[in-house]
């Protein structure tokens, strides 16, 4: 598999290598070896999310506050979605910058989200299935939603038609209320440097 570096410090995408034949495909979807080579510390999976959705649903900005902190390896295993994760870390250098990938289950292209930056979805196909491998497991309270429409952080989700949104998400705070509220993590990893391999 490839693991490439994106704008946002910390944040993977990890295009697996497909064999196929006239059986169909096979291909590593998550190898925590290498995960853990690039990344340059330990990553353990404590809980597996799926959720499925309709078209033109728009999930997050979601993030979980620190501690306890939580690192999300993300994909589509059925339909299609444009992921976009947000660096919420205020003293990053790359702090309210956003990065975005395609994702749907032919590619079986995957991200890595590391502590501290915010992920959200809208989904392209009608039954897309996201599977989320979470570092934590979920914690009442110390979750942190951030309006995916701000105009500050100005998303670019392509949409046509206004999207389908839970009230919670509807109604979550901008990333200057987050800030205002003391509700972001800190940037506390300057210099880290990645060592992106392909296996």
């Amino acid at each position: 598999m490839h693991l490439e570096e994106t704008t946002v410090p910390g944040v993977l995408v990890v295009t697996p290598r497909r064999h196929v034949d006239e059986r169909g495909d096979f291909y590593e979807g998550m190898r925590v070896d290498a995960l853990e080579r690039a990344l340059g510390h330990p990553f353990a999976a404590r809980q597996i999310n799926y959720s499925t959705s309709r078209k033109n649903t728009l999930r997050g900005i979601h993030g979980v506050a620190i501690p306890p902190g939580q690192a999300k390896y993300v994909t589509c295993v059925q339909g299609a979605l444009r992921d976009i994760v947000v660096d919420l870390r205020v003293g990053s250098p790359a702090y309210g910058r956003h990065h975005v990938t395609e994702l749907d289950a032919e590619s079986g292209r995957s991200v890595y989200v590391p502590e501290g930056v915010g992920h959200g979805f809208l989904t392209r196909d009608d039954d897309t299935r996201i599977c989320y491998v979470l570092s934590s497991t979920y914690v009442p309270g110390t979750q942190i939603d951030i309006d995916p429409l701000d105009h500050e952080l100005a998303l670019p989700w392509g949409f046509t038609h206004p999207p389908l949104m839970s009230d919670k998400d509807a109604a979550a705070l901008s990333l200057a209320e987050a800030v205002s509220a003391g509700l972001l993590p800190r940037w506390e990893r300057p210099g880290v440097a990645y060592s992106i391999r392909q296996e």
